[in-house]
């Protein structure tokens, strides 16, 4: 694996570990945090496949966008577009003021990007 590519994962993995926290959080969990960590989670494994197939990707936050990039060289992950897509308003969204996330979308977030942090640590050669 490339260096720049376990950086990715790395950082990636830091996202899980915040949101797996605020969901085990009995007081106050941050519902926000929950589905922005989310996001940023799946948005980091998306840019260390397309790092490590050599695919070049500008600064954006549009999960679907990423996805369209990285299916040359992982066409399986098509079966994600509608997790993706629910995931990538979060990158936006609850981090200004007038919206707020529940505990039902933190925890739908939670399971949509699970479910792609598998198939993509699989695809890297990393352990699930």
């Amino acid at each position: 694996m490339k260096p720049t590519t376990a950086e990715w994962a790395a950082k990636a993995e830091a996202d899980f570990a915040t949101t797996e926290r605020e969901c085990r959080a009995r007081e106050n969990p941050n519902y926000d945090g929950i589905c922005f960590h989310a996001q940023q989670r799946a948005e980091k494994y998306l840019k260390a496949r397309l790092c490590e197939g050599d695919i070049s990707f500008g600064k954006i936050h549009d999960l679907v966008v990423l996805l369209e990039q990285v299916l040359d060289v992982e066409p399986a992950w098509e079966e994600f577009r509608e997790d993706l897509a629910y995931l990538s308003d979060f990158a936006v969204s609850f981090r200004y003021p007038g919206d707020f996330a529940d505990r039902g979308s933190a925890l739908a977030a939670q399971r949509h990007c699970r479910r792609f942090r598998k198939t993509a640590r699989i695809s890297l050669g990393l352990d699930v």
